[in-house]
């Protein structure tokens, strides 16, 4: 039997083993098998939540197609609360190991003493595309043109400690994510695949979003990706540094400030679902 939890934040859902307690020998694998909505649980990935001999916590992310990410700004929020309210730890302030690095959280209890929101200190974005990596020479890969299935878009490519390619168009409502997504995921730019943000300039404290996941397909949210939205809009011009944005996604909304340093803080609500308990098949 295995004791898990599904937490969301703004509609990323994960389910998370806190493995203090519980063995997972095969986490590729578990998580095709969880995050199928049909014969598991649903939904976008497994977080695992483990000791650390760097940090307060280790986190790792597995996506819903058994590939293991590098970050999640979503994930790690859930992260924060799920250690804080189950008594795993009294502070307030705590370090999360990642794949790409240690992060920095700070968390805030509302009136039940439960977590409600939780800040980032999400680093420093990566704008040299070899480190992204992006197959470019350029020095920044910021608004240069690249054609996807015979359309030539815009494009600005970011890390936040994952790929990040990002697209500003007038209205995004109407895009057709199953279909181009895929395209964009899977772009010879990207030897590692990219997550792509498809963005809507609302003003210049506003922007609207959506997100396709490497690995999972259109996500209600990304963290990660709505940061590296944020530092795309602030190199295009759109949004200024050291100002908070405001970023509409499908699930809710998240606040993003890019700093003079090009370091990124993200503040958002992380919510917990339901706790249960499954008997898994051979995998």
């Amino acid at each position: 039997m295995l004791t898990f939890s599904k937490m969301h934040g703004i509609g990323n859902c994960y389910i998370y083993v806190n493995c203090f307690k519980e063995e997972v020998n095969d986490p590729e694998k578990l998580s095709i098998f969880l995050s199928d909505f049909r014969f598991g649980i649903g939904s976008d990935g497994l977080i695992l939540i483990l000791p650390s001999e760097i940090a307060d916590f280790r986190m790792r992310i597995f996506n819903a197609d058994g590939s293991e990410a590098m970050m999640c700004g979503n994930g790690i929020r859930c992260v924060g609360k799920y250690v804080y309210d189950m008594g795993m730890t009294e502070k307030t302030e705590i370090s999360v190991e990642t794949n790409s690095g240690i992060k920095y959280l700070t968390l805030y209890p509302g009136a039940d003493g439960k977590i409600e929101n939780v800040k980032v200190d999400m680093w420093k974005a990566v704008l040299t595309p070899q480190d992204i990596p992006v197959n470019s020479t350029l020095q920044r890969f910021v608004a240069q043109p690249v054609e996807v299935d015979g359309k030539t878009y815009k494009m600005t490519c970011v890390s936040m400690g994952n790929p990040h390619a990002i697209v500003f168009l007038p209205e995004i409502d109407s895009l057709d994510l199953e279909k181009i997504g895929p395209s964009f995921e899977r772009h010879p730019l990207f030897p590692n695949r990219v997550n792509t943000e498809f963005v809507r300039v609302i003003d210049h404290h506003t922007l609207q979003m959506r997100v396709w996941e490497r690995g999972s397909g259109e996500t209600f949210a990304c963290g990660t990706g709505t940061c590296a939205a944020v530092v795309a809009a602030v190199l295009n011009g759109y949004c200024q540094k050291e100002e908070k944005i405001l970023v509409h996604l499908r699930g809710g909304d998240l606040s993003i400030i890019c700093h003079e340093d090009e370091t990124v803080t993200m503040i958002g609500p992380a919510t917990y679902v339901f706790e249960g308990k499954m008997e898994l098949p051979e995998l």
